[in-house]
């Protein structure tokens, strides 16, 4: 039985972050959605490819270099100059590349390490492609006028993605999302993950009131919570 991972936030900045999206929407008729996660992927195909990468220039510097680590194996051993067979040679080879297969993997069970290694366009990529999906189950075109936008945070990879409907995105530039992008930054770089998502959903609803004002007859299409997932 699987048990769910801790809030990375307190209730009270739960708390908080709902009473922003509330007032923010109270001026439009935007829908805001925020979504925090720890990671956007596991990231596993990255890992066995630095596994992968390992064991081929392992392969590789032993082809150059045989004599030389063949020695280094005698010596290891504390046997005498062996006279080896080409089995024993391929076998001693697959047995260094299983190693340094098995070895990269292990390390990088140590996330730090692990998320260091993933390339950042590939991070950037499997946020944003993450950030899409959570909209397109959560926000895409489950409102009246489709003016559902999501906020979404991804800790592990420091990035952070904003995706509006198809009415929002039809009157709004992509770019004009940088300055509720850049006050969120700037608080999470200070450590304040709450009041970075409080910062943006501000600028979001600012930016909402402009194009989308409030209708008298509006009703709330969609959750105010922060979703941890």
């Amino acid at each position: 039985m699987s048990h769910p991972s801790p809030a990375m936030l307190s209730d009270a900045d739960h708390d908080r972050v709902s009473a922003a999206v509330s007032s923010a929407e109270g001026a439009s008729a935007g829908e805001i959605v925020t979504i925090l996660t720890d990671r956007s992927d596991g990231y596993t195909d990255v890992a066995l490819a630095w596994a992968a990468f390992a064991a081929f220039t392992a392969l590789v510097v032993l082809s150059l270099f045989p004599a030389f680590y063949l020695g280094l194996f005698d010596r290891v051993a504390g046997t005498w100059a062996s006279e080896w067979t080409s089995r024993e040679v391929f076998a001693l080879a697959a047995t260094v590349a299983m190693l340094k297969f098995l070895g990269t993997l292990l390390i990088q069970l140590w996330q730090p390490l692990k998320f260091f290694l993933v390339p950042p366009p590939v991070k950037s990529g499997r946020v944003r492609g993450r950030a899409v999906t959570c909209f397109k189950v959560g926000a895409e075109r489950r409102t009246h006028g489709r003016t559902g936008i999501l906020i979404y945070l991804s800790m592990r990879e420091h990035r952070a993605e904003i995706v509006a409907d198809e009415a929002i995105a039809s009157k709004v530039a992509p770019e004009v999302w940088g300055e509720a992008m850049a006050a969120m930054l700037a608080e999470l770089r200070r450590g304040n993950v709450a009041d970075g998502v409080i910062a943006a959903v501000e600028r979001v609803g600012a930016i909402l009131a402009q194009h989308f004002p409030r209708h008298e007859n509006d009703v709330n299409e969609l959750p105010d919570r922060l979703i941890e997932v």
